[in-house]
């Protein structure tokens, strides 16, 4: 019995030795409420998923250089500070600030509004995914810019999930939806594993983009010409039919 509590003993103490050398490294989730909370759980690399508690103001664009979701939980980040050499609080004064610029890396936004900025997102290098609803409105050039920029080399890409919403209630012809910079290389939009190339130069607009996936695939074209074709064929056919028949009344 003694020499049974001894071992016991000893299996705890190595334990309590052991344990604390283990490092345990959990994914997490954060929930913020300003500016700094967001910062600070960016830069925390356990934090896989921030969520936003409320509406945020931001006055500085925000880079994203890690794997992260963004959830707004339907809430709204919004910039509230200065664009340009002039600090001009007019946001259609170029000043590059984007509310989030996601640079050579994959990034997940869900369920939120970006606003007040020059533009909502820069995917600079790497992969925006947008789930839920994520509305772009209320920034003074556009929503959505996929480029690479200088030293990269990336091709910039835009996943859409096919429950996707998105929102631009002020879209206008010099503010469109989604563009690809004319200095930039082509980018890609993703939707359910099929990909279409976006040209250097394009500027889309909600309806352009959810027309991408829209068109009738060339196999389904060739299956429709076909049935086209026997159908009128058909029809001809019916018609000399009845030609004959009454000419053979006659």
């Amino acid at each position: 019995m003694l020499k049974k509590r001894w071992i016991l003993l000893l299996a705890i103490i190595i334990g309590l030795l052991v344990i604390p050398n283990i490092k345990v490294s959990a994914l997490t989730e954060s929930v913020v409420h300003d500016q700094a909370e967001f910062l600070e759980a960016l830069q925390n690399k356990e934090v896989s998923t921030i969520i936003l508690g409320n509406d945020i103001e931001t006055t500085q664009k925000i880079n994203i250089t890690r794997q992260v979701t963004v959830d707004g939980d339907n809430h709204t980040m919004k910039y509230v500070g200065t664009f340009g050499e002039g600090k001009s609080s007019d946001n259609k004064v170029w000043g590059g600030i984007y509310l989030l610029q996601i640079y050579k890396t994959v990034a997940t936004v869900k369920d939120i509004k970006l606003t007040g900025g020059n533009a909502a997102i820069l995917v600079n290098g790497g992969t925006v995914k947008l789930l839920g609803n994520v509305d772009v409105s209320g920034n003074g050039f556009g929503g959505i810019e996929l480029s690479q920029g200088k030293g990269v080399t990336n091709q910039s890409r835009m996943i859409i999930d096919e429950d996707t919403n998105l929102v631009n209630t002020t879209e206008t012809a010099d503010t469109p939806t989604m563009w690809v910079p004319s200095d930039s290389k082509d980018a890609v939009v993703e939707m359910d594993g099929e990909l279409k190339t976006i040209k250097s130069g394009a500027e889309l607009s909600l309806t352009e983009i959810e027309s991408l996936f829209s068109e009738v695939s060339p196999e389904t074209s060739d299956k429709l010409n076909i049935i086209i074709m026997f159908g009128i064929m058909g029809m001809a056919l019916l018609f000399f039919s009845v030609y004959r028949y009454k000419k053979n009344l006659n």
